[in-house]
């Protein structure tokens, strides 16, 4: 399977998921909604040794786009066929970081920062919904000369299809520019996520300058209202949103950008050419969710393990929702040996 070699790239912040089960008064504690994701303020920092004080905590690689080319690669269960990006630091936490995703079959060059801690992400859960708080700590240092070696750069070169979750936005969006202009210029498929509403708001500049280059944009239905409001949109209708963001400028005509947006337990929304299609979900029943952490970023891994291959946007979105399903039942983004998707 020549072909499929590194023919997906993601770049990312890789972090150390310290997830546990925790309880309401933890969450008024520090100031937690669930269902959201966060950087980590100064307020948060004591939350890491309470979680592995008083819960009983489990130690997962994790980090958004890490999850999604994760998934995909066991997904496509094809060696070598996603390559992914991002910086650790050189401790325990890198070294098992890197153990894992090599174990996973992915092809990674981190950076690795002399200066800070692996970033970690504080996975607080109550009743199978999570909430995500993230020191990114040496995820942050991920500087655009690393990109630009020419082992790194090669990776850029061999891929085909480019996934970055909105979060790496905040660490380097030098590096997002460069390799979304390669992706026009070279007819790629370049594809990013909204990720959370903190993103759509206060990285809004940012986000705008990448968002011509996108040809996927993922995203859940808060983010969807978030991006609706903070552009003046005036709706909170999903399938609206969708069609308003395939619709915003493109730097390339090449592919028309094509929106999906995922709601829970309810119909995925793909929006294209001005109409929108809702796609079921597989639903769970209450007692089999263990939790949703890592829920959005399987479904990106699904879709992208099928749209690598040119399935159907319909197959994709199958995929997807086969993905997220078997991660919901079980805890963080793991996945069994082998995935039984036909």
């Amino acid at each position: 399977m020549a072909d499929y070699e590194g023919i997906l790239l993601g770049m990312g912040n890789p972090l150390l998921d310290i997830s546990a089960v925790v309880d309401e008064d933890f969450l008024t504690k520090y100031d937690i909604k669930l269902n959201n994701a966060i950087l980590a303020e100064d307020k948060h920092l004591p939350m890491y040794d309470e979680m592995s004080s008083k819960y009983s905590v489990e130690y997962i690689a994790g980090g958004a786009t890490q999850n999604s080319i994760r998934v995909a690669q066991w997904m496509l269960q094809i060696p070598g066929a996603t390559s992914y990006i991002g910086s650790i630091g050189k401790d325990k936490y890198g070294e098992e970081m890197i153990k894992n995703s090599k174990s996973a079959g992915v092809n990674v060059h981190y950076y690795e920062d002399e200066t800070a801690p692996t970033g970690t992400c504080a996975v607080c859960v109550v009743g199978g919904e999570r909430s995500l708080i993230a020191n990114l700590s040496a995820a942050n240092c991920y500087k655009v000369e690393h990109f630009k070696r020419p082992e790194n750069w090669a990776l850029v070169e061999k891929a085909k299809y480019i996934y970055i979750a909105g979060f790496f936005l905040t660490v380097s969006p030098e590096s997002i520019q460069l390799v979304a202009e390669h992706a026009a210029a070279t007819n790629k498929i370049f594809t990013m996520n909204l990720s959370a509403p903190f993103i759509c708001e206060f990285f809004k500049d940012a986000q705008e300058k990448a968002l011509p280059y996108v040809d996927y944009v993922f995203g859940n239905e808060t983010e969807a209202r978030t991006f609706s409001k903070v552009h003046g949109w005036e709706t909170d209708n999903v399938e609206e949103i969708a069609i308003k963001i395939s619709q915003l400028p493109k730097a390339s005509e090449t592919h028309k950008r094509i929106t999906v947006i995922t709601q829970g337990a309810d119909p995925v929304v793909v929006a294209q050419d001005g109409k929108t299609t809702t796609y079921p979900v597989i639903l769970l029943p209450k007692e089999k969710l263990v939790d949703t952490n890592g829920a959005g970023d399987a479904f990106v891994g699904g879709f992208l393990s099928q749209l690598v291959l040119e399935k159907p946007i319909a197959e994709c979105v199958r995929a997807g929702c086969y993905a997220s399903n078997v991660i919901i039942q079980r805890s963080g983004c793991t996945y069994p040996e082998k995935p039984d998707f036909k």
